[in-house]
């Protein structure tokens, strides 16, 4: 790309506090940014070739959001939890196999999406996003859910298409968990703790494509306390 484009791209970006520059082949993170780091509240670099994540990225006072999917990021600078405003970060589709402990300094953080990473475990530090929304941990190589869910604040946590086999039951005690996806992953029918149904906030679980018919969790202790949560947030979406 040559540098009369980008450099229109900057002029722009002044402007609006927008840099959008996808699909471009880039291999490394615009240095050119620098100059943006006061007025820039979205980033965007999704499908191109990035590795690195430059230490400058904490500069970034004003970013709101930042998407660098399909690339091909394998870790995260300690700098990035320098970005108190950030809210939405979009990660998915890269080679990532563990967070930085200063992630969970992202106060304002609401999405963090981590799917079709390279994650073996389930991301520690993160109970103290006390904003966070929705948690996408989807397409990876995750075999247990530990205690530590019990310390987020999503509302949504995405778990599809992992190798799952090992649930805890202190899933229960996530304060805000409403949605919990579980698809295609390795559970026995034995591995969904009752508490799940009966103490919990969840109020849809999703179970397609694991190692027991969906239809067998209706003789579980429970279901009928899930399914009155299950039909009382469909009604209040109809």
């Amino acid at each position: 790309m040559g540098n009369s484009a980008l450099k229109a791209h900057l002029e722009t970006s002044q402007k609006t506090g927008v840099f959008q520059l996808t699909g471009k082949g880039l291999t490394e993170f615009p240095e050119e940014l620098q100059k943006l780091t006061a007025n820039l509240r979205t980033v965007d670099l999704s499908n191109n070739k990035i590795e690195v994540l430059p230490a400058f990225i904490g500069g970034f006072q004003q970013l709101k959001s930042l998407t660098i999917s399909s690339n091909k990021l394998t870790s995260l600078p300690n700098d990035i939890g320098k970005l108190k405003k950030l809210e939405t970060l979009i990660l998915n589709g890269n080679q990532l196999n563990q967070l930085p402990a200063s992630v969970g300094q992202l106060k304002s953080l609401r999405t963090l999406n981590l799917s079709g990473n390279h994650f073996k475990e389930f991301p520690t530090g993160l109970g103290s996003l006390r904003h966070l929304d929705v948690l996408d941990l989807s397409k990876n190589q995750i075999h247990v859910v530990p205690a530590e869910v019990a310390e987020l604040q999503a509302i949504e946590i995405n778990l599809n298409q992992n190798q799952i086999s090992t649930l805890t039951p202190e899933v229960s005690r996530t304060p805000r968990l409403k949605v919990l996806r579980l698809e295609e992953n390795c559970l026995e029918l034995s591995s969904i703790p009752i508490s799940i149904l009966t103490e919990s906030q969840v109020s849809l679980l999703s179970l397609e494509g694991n190692l027991f018919e969906v239809k067998d969790i209706r003789d579980l202790e429970g279901y009928d306390k899930y399914m009155e949560r299950f039909t009382a947030t469909k009604k209040k979406f109809a």
